[in-house]
């Protein structure tokens, strides 16, 4: 069985360290403590990381703060970054209005 599979492994008490306060996601401005506290109070995965404190939320989708975040959930777990899945990718969306829509459809009678 994989040692993240196995929720009951001890991973040790979160102890402070001198560089909690480093921003790591800078978008929706996450500290290498908030994701260190994370891991400690049972959050393995990449995904739960996300969901739960929004790592690689912001507009940058994770591109500055991706490999950061796996480099400090292994090292809090003991494990090899690889050994990691990596978060669940999704396709930027942001909300368009309709009449864009329709300005595309005016647009391709004149093409």
């Amino acid at each position: 069985m994989s040692s993240l599979s196995d929720r009951s492994k001890e991973i040790g008490p979160f102890v402070p360290a001198p560089d909690d306060d480093m921003i790591i996601c800078r978008c929706e401005e996450v500290t290498k403590g908030e994701i260190r506290r994370a891991v400690h109070e049972g959050l393995y995965t990449i995904n739960e990381i996300r969901r739960y404190l929004r790592t690689g939320m912001g507009l940058c989708q994770g591109q500055t703060c991706a490999k950061l975040v796996k480099g400090i959930v292994a090292r809090e777990l003991g494990v090899s970054p690889a050994e990691l899945e990596p978060a669940t990718s999704r396709a930027p969306m942001r909300p368009t209005e309709m009449k864009i829509f329709a300005n595309e459809k005016e647009a391709e009678k004149y093409e």
